[in-house]
């Protein structure tokens, strides 16, 4: 069920959705957290279609606020407007808005924001008559993060602040500016895409014979987040030296190795797999089930947590992502 509601306010919307509830049989009180996306209109769809998965693990109410809704596309007021006032000029309104329920909006509700003229700089005003009462509150930038989560308007509130600096227009830029504004309610996806080749190398090295590693190299496409953090990961946990690899034509991290005295140790996952193949010293390969990340998962394993992240707050503190010649460098 989607309804648009056209030159509106917090008090209509919040009305329809108590009347949504009520003729449902239920409540909002199942929600275990609100969500609030800051997005675009090209990103809208991609970032609700993720959140409308991730809330069946999570039931939550969705609030995505559009900040580049323009004028010419406000035209839901104008919908029932009778012929003879079709000529004259309409003021555009402060807060159009849309809400899906049901099939539409997962295990939740998902209320759609699109302000006008000052509303645009009060996002804060515009959601809190609107959050669920007594849940934790997550916010995410699906793209461009402001250069300080923590002091935006939506972040300040949130008990969990999501960016993707992959994903953003400007990589370099954003990874530099969460670097320099870290705090401990923040988390990059770009950390979260590489849980499964943390896990599986972590199940590597807990296998006999447990000799020392001596080096380590990585391989994955250039200027990719997830490949420096998985690098400095492994540096920090094994204390040795990591060669980073760039492969042009990889999408994803493709493959760790590790050299240790009995030979090498690796974990290979071809470009476009999603199987990888696990090779120990001594041993037959063995091809694991390991598909490459979806937004979905990753944003289902950080609204499962909302917790600090110690090991991702080691990497921001050590400095792993530093600007030097354009390139990101670890």
């Amino acid at each position: 069920m989607i309804i648009n509601l056209p030159n509106t306010n917090t008090s209509k919307i919040s009305a329809k959705i108590d009347e949504l509830h009520e003729e449902r049989g239920e409540s909002a009180t199942g929600r275990v957290l609100t969500l609030l996306i800051d997005t675009t209109l090209k990103e809208l769809e991609n970032a609700l279609g993720a959140a409308n998965a991730a809330s069946r693990e999570h039931p939550c109410r969705v609030i995505a606020i559009v900040r580049d809704w323009q004028s010419a596309n406000a035209s839901l007021h104008n919908q029932n407007q009778n012929q003879e006032n079709q000529n004259q000029e309409e003021e555009t309104p402060n807060l159009d808005a849309q809400v899906r329920f049901g099939a539409d909006a997962g295990a939740g509700e998902i209320i759609i924001l699109y302000p006008h003229n000052d509303l645009v700089r009060h996002q804060d005003t515009l959601v809190i008559p609107l959050l669920v009462p007594d849940a934790p509150i997550v916010a995410w930038w699906p793209t461009n993060a402001p250069e300080n989560p923590a002091k935006d308007l939506l972040g300040a509130m949130a008990s969990s602040r999501i960016t993707d600096a992959q994903r953003a227009s400007n990589t370099l830029e954003t990874v530099q500016n969460l670097r320099k504004n870290w705090s401990s309610k923040d988390v990059d996806l770009s950390w979260t895409r590489i849980t499964s080749w943390r896990a599986m190398l972590a199940s590597m090295l807990d296998q006999p014979p447990h000799l020392p590693i001596l080096s380590v190299k990585v391989s994955g496409p250039k200027h990719y987040v997830p490949l420096h953090l998985l690098a400095q990961w492994l540096k920090i946990s094994l204390n040795v030296p990591v060669e980073i690899v760039e492969d042009s034509s990889a999408h994803a991290i493709t493959e760790v190795s590790l050299k240790r005295q009995d030979g090498e140790l690796s974990l290979t996952r071809p470009s476009g797999s999603s199987q990888a193949i696990i090779s120990l010293p001594g041993q037959a390969s063995q091809p694991i089930s390991m598909p490459i990340r979806s937004l979905q998962d990753c944003l289902s394993e950080e609204l499962r947590r909302i917790d600090p992240d110690e090991i991702y707050a080691q990497l921001i503190h050590e400095n792993c992502c530093t600007m030097q010649n354009n390139e990101l460098a670890m």
